[in-house]
């Protein structure tokens, strides 16, 4: 029998497939063609990105209602970066069954994370209102930390401002980020690529401190680079509970560009 309460995310998530998840895709869009965020293997560069609509939420909430599900917690990036979270909203406004969307004001593992701990709550047989708070209070608790090779494709798209961009171009300055208030934020400036790298990793166990953490490393077309980031991370984090390298996929990589590098770590208590 499956939990009363279904988790729903976004492709943003980037989460391996996982029972009790459901994924609504976003899409890419290149050359006048719209492809599920999974099916596109262009050119980053030359790509555009689409939420999914509401038609395509309420299709999800219909077919979970009728496999028995009594209530969805529908977990989604940002909304300040995307309007995914307004159309889940505005479909779960006319479902079926009761749905509470829940804005993890990050993407990628920073909203991945938050989906694990709604669904191992649901696992557990826990109502609505308990699954919701569990991703809200880790969502509330994730920190993410990225570096791009420039700023111009993030800044091309809207996501951040011509401010920071120049930030990011004077002198050569490899700009350091964060998600902060749901936003794309400059943290700090650095002089090199491995400068950056390493001050991220600075940044990312001093938030993790001492408690017991889940760590994810991200990257786009870098997994060279993450996967020797991660294993310094194993030997400066001695309580991680799991440290997992993702390549995130494009709908991310065409607002961020190939070569970029993050870090996201979550509180390990939330299951």
């Amino acid at each position: 029998m499956p939990p009363s309460v279904a988790v729903v995310t976004d492709s943003t998530a980037y989460l391996p497939p996982v029972g009790g998840i459901t994924v609504v895709p976003l899409s890419v869009v290149a050359g006048g063609v719209s492809y599920d965020e999974p099916d596109y293997t262009g050119d980053l560069a030359a790509a555009t990105t689409s939420q999914p609509s509401p038609d395509r939420f309420a299709a999800v909430y219909a077919t979970l209602a009728e496999a028995g599900h009594t209530a969805v917690v529908s977990v989604h990036l940002s909304s300040a970066l995307s309007g995914t979270a307004g159309a889940a909203a505005l479909a779960g406004a006319s479902a079926a069954l009761p749905v509470e969307v829940v804005d993890s004001r990050s993407l990628a593992m920073g909203l991945g994370y938050p989906v694990l701990a709604a669904a191992r709550e649901a696992a557990r047989g826990a109502g609505l209102t308990a699954v919701a708070e569990a991703a809200r209070a880790c969502a509330a608790a994730t920190r993410t930390f990225f570096c791009v090779d420039t700023l111009d494709q993030l800044r091309r798209s809207g996501r951040v401002s011509a401010t920071a961009s120049i930030f990011g171009s004077a002198l050569m300055i490899k700009p350091l980020l964060h998600i902060s208030g749901g936003t794309i934020q400059p943290l700090e400036k650095v002089r090199t690529a491995a400068r950056a790298v390493a001050r991220m990793e600075d940044l990312a166990v001093e938030a993790a401190g001492s408690a017991p953490v889940d760590v994810a490393v991200q990257h786009v077309g870098a997994s060279e680079r993450a996967q020797v980031l991660a294993e310094r991370l194993k030997g400066r984090l001695p309580a991680v509970r799991e440290l997992r390298v993702v390549e995130v996929g494009a709908v991310v990589g065409a607002h961020v560009g190939p070569g970029m590098v993050g870090i996201t770590v979550a509180p390990g208590g939330y299951g």
